[in-house]
This record gives structure tokens, sequence and C-alpha cells, in this order.
């Protein structure tokens, strides 16, 4: 799997997937101010979903900021998710942006391409289109073992299970 890794982390560079430089960034800003504000959660979702991240205006400041300082003091990876996809403009995918910002030792950026990735890899059963706050563990669990056999972060992992499925998905995503 270490190959595996370090060539698909090669490859993620020459796909449309998250910046690793700008969810670096943002990681920095939330660890340093220990919470986001709406301006800032509003980059991270059009890093994610350029489409959908105009949703994230609709929360009041004062709730992003609560929400994401909460969700630095609670434990355990489904109540974090299920913390943020409260927000408006956050569902599972953007939601993972947010943790693996504060934490790519321990969280990974995931969508259909990571899910259907880690089903070609045997990790899972069944193709998904949409995912919640239970999608999120299912996945996490075994990107964070494949961390650990390879020695890369659960972040890296990730990017490169997003860029696998990119180099070998035919036709359409959806």
């Amino acid at each position: 799997m270490k190959t595996f890794v370090e060539e698909n982390l090669d490859y993620y560079a020459e796909t449309q997937g998250v910046l690793p430089e700008r969810l670096e960034s943002f990681g920095e800003t939330y660890r340093e101010q220990g919470h986001l504000t709406r301006d800032q959660l509003y980059e991270i979702a059009y890093e994610s979903s350029t489409r959908s991240a105009y949703h994230v205006e609709g929360n009041p400041e004062g709730r992003c900021k609560e929400v994401t300082r909460n969700v630095r003091r609670v434990d355990g990876d489904f109540s974090k998710i299920q913390l943020l996809t409260g927000l408006s403009g956050f569902k599972a995918p953007t939601a993972s942006c947010v943790l693996a910002a504060l934490s790519g030792e321990r969280h990974a950026v995931v969508d259909t391409r990571v899910w259907a990735s880690l089903e070609r890899k045997g990790y899972l059963e069944g193709r998904k289109e949409s995912f919640d706050a239970a999608d999120y563990v299912a996945m996490i669990e075994p990107i964070r073992d494949i961390a650990a056999e390879t020695g890369y972060s659960a972040v890296e992992v990730g990017y490169a299970l997003f860029a696998y499925d990119d180099k070998v998905r035919e036709g359409t995503l959806h």
C-alpha cells in the first residue's frame, strides 16, 4: 500500500481536488484562533464545492464560531462531523475538509471518489453518492489503518485515494 499511496499522491496534483496548501493554511488559522469565522468556513466550503458554498453565508457568525470551537472540544469522529453538518452548506464531505485542516494526521477529506477507491480496494462495500456522519466514520477507519501501515498521514492517504479514482474511473462521476 505504501507504493500505492506514494504513486497516487504524485498524481494528486493533476486532479481538481482540494489544494493541500490551502487546507493547511485553514488549519493553521483554526488552531491559532480556536474557531473559524463564517468567512473562513465559506473559503473552505468554496475549495470543496464551489456550487454550494454560498449556503454557508446563511449561518449566523456566532454559530460558526460556536460550532467550530465545540468541534475541537468534543471526542469522536461521528460527533465532530455531526456538529459541522449542523451548519448550512456543510454536508459530510465539506465538513471533512474542516477536520482534515484541523488535524491531517487523524482526518482526511472524503467524498465519492474516496469511497469508490476504498470500495475498489475491498475496504467498503457498495457505491455511495451522498454521505453522512456514519459514512465518514466508515471511511476514516480504513484510511487510518492505511496511514498506520504506510507511515503517511490520514489526509495524505485521502488525497491518494481521491487521485486513484480520478485516474481509473471510466465515465462520469455520478
